[in-house]
């Protein structure tokens, strides 16, 4: 089954072409993302309206890029899959009215697909892939949760944040640092300049039961450290290593106790921050001294992309389940709310 996915949540849009009849990473025929980073810049963040406008400029020519990628005709597809939530509205209506159309004019399904679904199944695209019951971790720009994966689809929410999601508190820090948009890859870029130990800040929740989060506090330290110190590069670096030490060591410690709580040594990791080297090199080494392991997508795979879409959406569609005539989004969808694979 040939399924074109298409991811339009936020700022990215994203198309990929995945083939069930190869599986696997050789599945994913193609795919292409196109990044409004430099149309959003000078807000400093996302403007949902012109997220929305530029999708629509951006996406049907980036349908076709990806289609030719693969070597397919619009005719070869079988299945459309589309990102209906969590996300901007806008944004996700473009994605969703041309996916119905396009799956009308072929007369093949189509299927609205749970944005963090496609990350936490991103890495069962890779060679070897996990298979469930798994503990996964979902740190993106706007989600931190700790999910009980038994099945494809059958999810247990065991821990979010409270208030900053990790990618949130990262491009936040950065902007109170005085770094560019986007913030959070620049920070972690600044941060292997820096020295450990010099900056210390707490790991917050850690010193309590449970598997929430929250990622305030820790931003207001370091603003306090950043305020008074003499921020000079060296000092801005040191401070962005102490802040992602915290986080890191924060996440690990909570990803340690949802593995011993759910049972199970396999740990998968998924979303923009999924691709910090420092958090990916922490959670392999906590996952191997349990005896598990933590997989994780290829770093482009982490950030928001079609080829997720394409994935998530080619299981379900495989699995017989199938979306009504209408072009329907939900801007906020809860996981647990998504019916299992097989019914």
């Amino acid at each position: 089954m040939r399924v074109l996915g298409i991811e339009t949540s936020c700022d990215e849009t994203g198309v990929a072409v995945y083939d069930t009849a190869l599986g696997g990473a050789a599945g994913l025929r193609a795919q292409a993302v196109y990044s409004q980073i430099a149309l959003h810049a000078e807000y400093g963040g996302v403007v949902p309206e012109l997220a929305s406008r530029d999708h629509v400029r951006k996406l049907v020519p980036l349908i076709r890029q990806t289609l030719a990628g693969a070597g397919l005709g619009v005719r070869d597809l079988d299945g459309v899959a589309y990102t209906a939530g969590p996300g901007l509205v806008g944004a996700l209506m473009v994605g969703a009215g041309v996916a119905r159309a396009l799956a009308w004019a072929l007369e093949v399904p189509a299927l609205g697909v749970h944005h963090m679904e496609g990350h936490l199944l991103a890495p069962l695209m890779e060679d070897d892939p996990p298979e469930p019951p798994f503990v996964a971790l979902l740190v993106s720009g706007g989600h931190t949760q700790l999910v009980a994966v038994e099945e494809i689809g059958r999810y247990r929410l065991l821990g979010e944040t409270l208030d900053d999601a990790a990618g949130e508190a990262f491009d936040k820090t950065a902007k109170m640092m005085g770094l560019p948009y986007p913030g959070g890859p620049q920070l972690a870029a600044l941060a292997e300049q820096g020295r450990p130990g010099v900056f210390e800040f707490p790991r917050p929740m850690t010193n309590r039961p449970g598997l929430d989060f929250s990622f305030s506090g820790l931003k207001t330290q370091v603003l306090l450290a950043w305020q008074g110190s003499d921020q000079s590069e060296q000092t801005r670096a040191d401070i962005a290593r102490g802040f992602e030490d915290a986080v890191v060591d924060t996440l690990a410690i909570k990803c340690r106790r949802a593995l011993e709580a759910a049972g199970t040594g396999t740990l998968v990791v998924a979303g923009g921050v999924g691709a910090n080297r420092q958090l990916r090199a922490r959670l392999h080494e906590m996952a191997a001294g349990l005896g598990g392991r933590a997989c994780f997508p290829r770093p482009e795979l982490c950030t928001d992309n079609g080829a997720m879409i394409a994935f998530a959406g080619a299981l379900r569609l495989a699995a017989g389940q199938r979306d009504g005539a209408g072009a329907q989004v939900v801007p906020r969808w809860d996981m647990a709310t998504l019916p299992p694979l097989a019914a």
